[in-house]
């Protein structure tokens, strides 16, 4: 099992790199077009700027500017922190409505990692905007989750086997019944957000407990679930949960 999850892992990596690609902008900006897909579905770019061994990557405000002019207004006090929060899991400062990271050559495969985490991850606040939808989905979670007196520490940061940080939304610590166990709230599952959530808990559980359980907390609020978002994280044995079934997990997370 451990040499098919490492040529998993291996796969995904010679993916990432096949699939990225780069331009000259304006001859002092290299333009990144990632792999990685918005809720457009089309393809995350950043751009790194700087001198040889200290760079400058940014989203150039692309991230916030697209969330303003689909209407979600960022403005509000309970959004701003929740865009702070959100950025700073990921180290990624704002600047003039620029996602913005700084690196050198040791960490720059690491920065870059980050930002595109960080652009994902605000990007998906677009669903604030959603009239069918009253609050942030992670802050559903996390108020369901006291009310039935779960023990929890929010916003965690692990290292992967690839070296690489995962932000993880919550984890309960082990008991004497039941292992640790790691709760992600999917605020918009889909094909992309099923293969990002696989690969953190791919390099992830290696460093963790060998019993470390994933749960998947699926937002079905708005629209059904695809299967095959499902059956993609049921693979790689993490327990995929539709929010609407939320209940039937409450003993596994509170024992």
């Amino acid at each position: 099992m451990k040499d098919e999850i490492q040529e998993l892992v291996d796969q995904y990596m010679t993916w990432l790199r096949d699939k990225t690609a780069l331009r000259d902008v304006d001859g002092n900006w290299v333009e990144i077009t990632t792999p990685n897909l918005d809720r457009h579905n089309d393809y995350i770019q950043l751009y790194v700027g700087g001198t040889a061994g200290n760079y400058i990557l940014t989203d150039g405000g692309y991230t916030i500017i697209d969330l303003e002019n689909s209407g979600c207004n960022l403005d509000s006090p309970k959004r701003k922190e929740l865009l702070q929060t959100t950025l700073a899991g990921f180290g990624v400062q704002i600047y003039k409505n620029e996602l913005q990271v700084k690196a050198n050559v040791q960490d720059f495969s690491l920065k870059k990692h980050s930002l595109v985490q960080a652009m994902l991850s605000v990007n998906d606040l677009f669903y604030l905007a959603s009239p069918y939808v009253a609050s942030v989905f992670y802050e559903d979670v996390a108020e369901w989750m006291d009310s039935i007196d779960v023990r929890f520490t929010p916003r965690i940061k692990f290292t992967g086997k690839s070296g690489y940080d995962h932000m993880f939304d919550f984890v309960i610590p082990k008991s004497r019944r039941k292992p640790e166990r790691i709760v992600q709230a999917i605020n918009n599952p889909n094909k992309d957000s099923a293969e990002s959530m696989v690969f953190k808990w791919l390099d992830t559980r290696e460093t963790r407990a060998s019993d470390s359980m994933l749960y998947a907390i699926l937002n079905d609020q708005t629209g059904s679930i695809s299967p095959s978002v499902i059956e993609a994280l049921t693979n790689y044995e993490a327990l995929a949960v539709p929010w609407s079934k939320r209940h039937d997990i409450q003993d596994s997370l509170t024992a």
